[in-house]
């Protein structure tokens, strides 16, 4: 991939973080979720339709504001194959995921921070093998693909014009960011945006990302299951 390739300018950039940080926490996590919570009376169930609604949100986003007005096919924000090397790549940047992400909640339990948070709570306390596929579902298909796309394809692509670590640490940022009020994740967070924007940088593709992500967000869906 020719990383230095300069496609968007800070007009997509505005409007597609402006979409995140301002429409999204608003429009969708605030009024659109309790208005799901006051109809379904369910955490869970409103908590997953609001990651549907947003996981379709982001991904029209960036074909409307970054991909079309510009001619530009999705494999720009790195929807394209990997060669079958890079499940090497795979394999081992999931366990150091994993690995780095225990060590970070051992480090958060010791500071008395803890780790649980409010999707977690509420798949525990209504855990039926019907809630557990939708949060599974929702947690290691759909966010995986939104997310990848768009912090990955689309906002690591763009910052990569000031290089590696730049373009990791800024993108890394916001993807924390974007997971506000969670605050006792947002460590795991980080860990996790960095670790992937590893992965599209050594495959060129956002796939492999989609696949550690996944693979992660699986195992903590299980993990909380089973807590």
């Amino acid at each position: 991939m020719n990383w230095n390739k300069r496609i968007w300018s800070w007009k997509e950039l505005t409007l597609l973080l402006g979409l995140v940080f301002i429409v999204v926490p608003i429009a969708i996590e605030y009024f659109f979720r309790k208005e799901l919570n006051a109809v379904l009376q369910n955490d869970l169930y409103a908590g997953t339709l609001t990651g549907l609604v947003m996981a379709i949100l982001f991904t029209v986003s960036v074909y409307v504001v970054a991909l079309r007005p510009n001619h530009l096919p999705w494999t720009e924000v790195g929807l394209k194959t990997f060669p079958q090397k890079a499940w090497i790549t795979i394999a081992w940047l999931t366990l150091l995921l994993i690995m780095m992400s225990m060590i970070a909640v051992i480090v958060m339990e010791l500071l008395g921070i803890g780790t649980s948070n409010q999707k977690t709570e509420s798949l525990q306390s209504r855990l039926t093998f019907m809630n557990f596929m939708i949060g599974f579902i929702s947690a290691s298909i759909v966010s995986p693909v939104y997310e990848e796309i768009f912090y990955r394809g689309f906002l690591y692509r763009w910052f990569r014009r000031w290089g590696i670590f730049t373009a990791t640490l800024i993108s890394s940022l916001l993807f924390t960011l974007a997971h506000l009020p969670t605050y006792n994740t947002l460590l795991v967070n980080f860990i996790s945006g960095i670790i992937l924007c590893w992965a599209y940088e050594k495959t060129g593709s956002v796939v492999p990302g989609m696949i550690i992500h996944g693979v992660f967000n699986g195992i903590a869906i299980v993990l909380a299951a089973l807590a």
